[in-house]
């Protein structure tokens, strides 16, 4: 059965979770989730002087992250569901350089063509649609901009696949749920939705579908989690 990602149920499940979100996050990681970030904002490679949008942004941290990565004058939005995480993105140093705004990310509130780039970190399997999450994102993306991803995937060496699938299937829940006790089984919710999000290939296609080119990914830590950038096409001069 397809794992329910209904936007009441989610927004719900984070509200919950809040509170412990970046904590269960580094724990449960063991801190990788610092270096994969780090990383993907330099695979995005140099940025202009211009607006930067994230989506599904939670607590903030991959806006943070690209917001030491560009020029002062830039400015960077965030938007996220679930207004419970961006309050603790609001209390976080440095939240007065970054835009929160409270927004789904299926009809973002801005017009098409406005951002250089347009990011998400562990969120977009969230969205209820993957490729209308996509097509959302390409939409607000400018010309000759970029669209990047970074999200779970399966390792493609079969030993550390099923040792990762094994921790994710029956310790991470156990450990989530001990910690992080909640109503919506969170942390047996994230294994799920992993092993239901398309990866590697399959996403890029997804990208291509939304009407990025260019498209390319790249496996972190062995395939445990990868990064994806495609580009939305300039506009053909007359």
């Amino acid at each position: 059965m397809p794992v329910d990602k209904t936007g009441g149920r989610i927004r719900e499940m984070f509200g919950e979770i809040a509170g412990r979100y970046d904590f269960m996050n580094h724990f449960l990681s063991m801190g990788t989730d610092y270096y994969w970030r780090w990383k993907a904002v330099r695979l995005v490679g140099p940025l202009a002087d211009a607006p930067i949008l994230d989506v599904c942004t939670g607590t903030g941290d991959l806006a943070f992250a690209f917001r030491g990565h560009l020029p002062e004058s830039a400015p960077v939005f965030a938007t996220d569901f679930t207004f419970g995480m961006l309050q603790l993105a609001q209390q976080k140093r440095g939240q007065r350089d970054v835009r929160f705004i409270e927004a789904d990310t299926m009809a973002l509130p801005f017009t098409d063509n406005m951002f250089q780039l347009v990011s998400v970190a562990f969120g977009l399997r969230n969205v209820s649609s993957t490729l209308g999450g996509l097509q959302e994102m390409a939409r607000v993306c400018s010309p000759g901009g970029k669209v990047m991803v970074l999200e779970f995937s399966l390792p493609g060496n079969k030993l550390l696949s099923s040792i990762y699938q094994w921790y994710f299937r029956n310790i991470l829940p156990m450990l989530g749920q001990l910690l992080v006790r909640n109503r919506h089984a969170a942390y047996e919710y994230l294994p799920q939705s992993v092993s239901e999000f398309p990866y590697g290939a399959q996403l890029t296609g997804l990208m291509e579908q939304a009407g990025l080119t260019n498209t390319r990914y790249y496996p972190l830590t062995g395939g445990i989690a990868s990064v994806y950038i495609g580009e939305k096409p300039a506009l053909q001069s007359a």
